[in-house]
This record gives C-alpha cells, sequence and structure tokens, in this order.
C-alpha cells in the first residue's frame, strides 16, 4: 500500500475507532421533563412553563433537554456519524415529564443520551 492511500484511509480508520471507543458510556433510563434549553439555563426553570412555551422554542430553534428532578440536564443526542439533531424525538413530549432509556456518556460534568425508547412519564 502506498503512502498516499494510508494517508486516504486514516481518517476514516479514526472515525470507526474512535466511534467505538464508548468506554466511558452505560445504559441508563432517566426521568424528567422535556424543557426548552436555553429556559433550563437561563431562567433556571425546574420544569417547563407549559407544553406550549416549549414547543414554540423548539420550533424556533432551540434544542430540547431533558431536566431531571436533581437538577441534571440530558443532552439528547444521535449515535450516529454525523450527527443529526434530536428535537423531532422529542418534539411530542415537550413540557411534559418523560422516561427515556438509553446510552449515556459524561464529559466533565455534562451529560448526554443516545435514546433507545422515550414515552411519557407514569
Amino acid at each position: 500500500m502506498r503512502i498516499a492511500e494510508v494517508a486516504k484511509a486514516m481518517p476514516l480508520f479514526l472515525v470507526v475507532a474512535l466511534w467505538g471507543a464508548d468506554g466511558s458510556s452505560k445504559t441508563e433510563t432517566v426521568k424528567g421533563y422535556v424543557i426548552d434549553s436555553a429556559c433550563a439555563f437561563t431562567k433556571s426553570l425546574d420544569k417547563p412553563i407549559s407544553p406550549d412555551c416549549a414547543r414554540a422554542c423548539a420550533k424556533a430553534g432551540s434544542a430540547l433537554a431533558i431536566l431531571t428532578s436533581d437538577g441534571t440536564i440530558y443532552w439528547p443526542i444521535a449515535g450516529t456519524t454525523p450527527s443529526s439533531g434530536q428535537n423531532d424525538k422529542l418534539l411530542p413530549f415537550a413540557g411534559e415529564q418523560v422516561t427515556a432509556s438509553g446510552k449515556v456518556f459524561e464529559r466533565k460534568g455534562s451529560k448526554a443520551i443516545v435514546i433507545d425508547k422515550i414515552d411519557a412519564a407514569k
């Protein structure tokens, strides 16, 4: 194999290697409110103002997140590369409590979840 061919193959190899390196993740179930991420931070809300408000913010482009009762914010992420937004998956539950399960990642105090299943909380 020529050096140029190896150089071309390296980025793909690195993406595959890094994508598969998920030792810091584990499958969890979280319960919380689907909330506009901006309001969770700027207004220090414990729950959404209303479902209509959360939906309006999401439709305007704000990312939805899951806010648990202990104040932890879970950022919904895609489990694919390239990644994609997750608002479509969360929009039916905007402003409501949910139970979501999937792979959870943590990095320097931030948490993200690749949602495998999401349902209205009971």
